[in-house]
């Protein structure tokens, strides 16, 4: 019995490293900073592609005595839905790489596929930045939208493949001795108890 409840936890902490690294993998490959001429894109919380933003405002000229106060940007819907509500963070750096300014975007009713010119009032700019990056802070929908939307989620969830590296973890069971018992993780397990060695393996569930 302790060796099982010891594989299991083993299991659950190497899986919660695994999903950590693999969801901020997935942030990071997606939400990079790009170049003021560039499209960044922001994520929804299942980690999809939501919406892309590029700047109308072309003199970003700011200092930490007299900071750009407002820029204009154009904030397209990737994502399949109709937004009732959007909103995020526009953030700008400068050529170190140090972050310089940001500014908070705002939007309604926003279709798929529909694109919309807004502004960032209240941003402090205190430089002239080389590149930028935005983040969905708040992505609203229809109720019947957001239920549809979770019901596609986990049937693409269940056909996704295992090797892919922003899946998710696909079911699997891990065999203590022949005995098999549920758990998510990808690697087999050798555990020495007194003077006998237990071998976990861990395999995709039938």
């Amino acid at each position: 019995m302790k060796i099982r409840m010891l594989a299991v936890c083993m299991a659950l902490v190497a899986l919660s490293a695994a999903s950590a690294t693999a969801q901020q993998a997935a942030q990071a490959d997606a939400e990079l900073r790009v170049a003021l001429t560039a499209q960044p894109v922001a994520l929804d919380a299942l980690g999809r592609q939501a919406l892309s933003a590029r700047l109308v405002s072309t003199t970003l000229q700011g200092t930490v005595d007299a900071p750009v106060r407002n820029a204009r940007l154009v904030i397209e819907n990737r994502a399949g839905l109709f937004y009732t509500y959007v909103s995020g963070w526009a953030t700008f750096y400068d050529g170190d790489g140090l972050r310089c300014g940001e500014g908070l975007f705002k939007v309604d009713a926003l279709a798929s596929g529909e694109a919309v010119e807004t502004d960032l009032p209240g941003a402090r700019i205190t430089c002239s930045p080389v590149s930028w990056r935005i983040v969905a802070t708040n992505l609203l929908t229809r109720t019947s939208e957001t239920a549809k939307t979770a019901e596609q989620a986990m049937t693409v969830r269940a056909s996704e493949p295992a090797a892919a590296a922003n899946s998710s973890v696909p079911p699997l069971v891990i065999s203590i001795d022949g005995e098999e018992h549920p758990v998510q993780l990808n690697n087999p397990l050798v555990i020495r108890m007194g003077n006998r060695r237990r071998t976990i393996i861990v395999k995709t569930a039938p």
